[in-house]
């Protein structure tokens, strides 16, 4: 097939993910796009599917002290430490500019405790025409236990899905932590809470020294690890829980080319979450997206969403 033939043959990109449809599987990941409305445009939002919010909480939060951004050879390291102006803020000044780009809004709201996760999710159902869904970062400190996260086992997801639903009945995902002893069970306790769609996963817990000064890099000694060093372990993940639930699953970690997402979409993934890659370029989505579509249309593929699942053993 010519260049020309693939052209004329593109496959559709959208996709559905619990009810709800996007345009295309690549979504811009919490934390690494600016609440700036300049940047929800041409040419950056060409292939862009949804956009995650940064992490939001019920009030305003400083971040972490000291240095919050480490180079890895393979990635980075990052202690931002949530720090965001709130979500009263979020509803009054960003959210409002964000919604005339036409591109889904998906709200980031990091659980603190249940709450102020209660009180955030009723804030935010005032607004609830701008958001497509609430992604819940469960990756968050439980402090009622000890400081394990919420997310860290079946029980503590309960405990906040039942919360939360009580709250919101629009669009629910839970974005999980790599750190659970049994990722998969504590998927299956998100789907049975009443989530629409997992997020497999958050960053993983890394933490680096300064040999120079002789100490942790990092004021609270321990950081998110992301980028292309986490890509085997994410996609590990998402094959796991994928077989383990009937929602959708969004892979996220280390998602740096148009094969990584194949490999995530194959493997089980309705959809691509992609951060880290967009510190060294803001268009990679765009050339992401079509190296994508014009690889499916080699391949005879009429639709992103029929190879989904297919490397699990089906042949397409």
């Amino acid at each position: 097939m010519s260049l020309s033939d693939v052209s004329k043959r593109l496959p559709d990109m959208s996709v559905s993910i619990g009810g709800l449809t996007l345009p295309s599987p690549l979504i811009i990941a919490s934390g690494l796009w600016p609440h700036d409305a300049s940047f929800w445009q041409e040419p950056y939002s060409e292939g862009v599917g949804a956009i995650c919010s940064k992490g939001l909480t019920r009030r305003p939060r400083a971040g972490n002290s000291g240095i919050r951004i480490w180079e890895t050879p393979s990635g980075v390291l990052n202690s931002i430490g949530l720090q965001n102006r709130g979500v009263e803020v979020f509803i009054k000044e960003e959210l409002p500019l964000l919604s005339k780009s036409g591109i889904p809004v998906i709200v980031n709201l990091a659980v603190e405790s249940l709450e102020e996760t209660t009180e955030s999710l009723v804030l935010l159902k005032s607004v609830e025409k701008d958001i497509s869904a609430v992604e819940l970062n469960v990756s968050c400190p439980n402090v009622d236990c000890g400081g394990m996260a919420w997310g860290m086992s079946a029980e503590g997801v309960s405990s906040v899905l039942l919360a939360a639903r009580k709250a919101w009945e629009g669009k629910l995902w839970v974005k999980l932590t790599p750190q659970a002893f049994d990722l998969p069970a504590v998927g299956r306790a998100a789907e049975g809470g009443g989530a629409d769609a997992l997020v497999v996963s958050n960053t993983w817990l890394g933490m680096a020294i300064d040999v120079e000064a002789k100490k942790p890099v990092f004021d609270r000694i321990f950081a998110g690890l992301s980028g292309p060093a986490v890509f085997p372990l994410a996609l590990r993940c998402l094959y796991e829980v994928a077989g383990s639930v009937s929602i959708p699953v969004i892979g996220c970690g280390g998602v740096c080319s148009d094969e990584d997402v194949l490999a995530m979409l194959l493997a089980g993934a309705a959809a691509v979450e992609i951060g880290s890659m967009l510190m060294h370029d803001l268009k990679c989505i765009s050339n992401i997206h079509e190296s994508l579509s014009k690889r499916l249309a080699l391949w005879g593929v009429g639709s992103v969403a029929d190879i989904i699942g297919k490397g699990r053993g089906d042949r397409f």
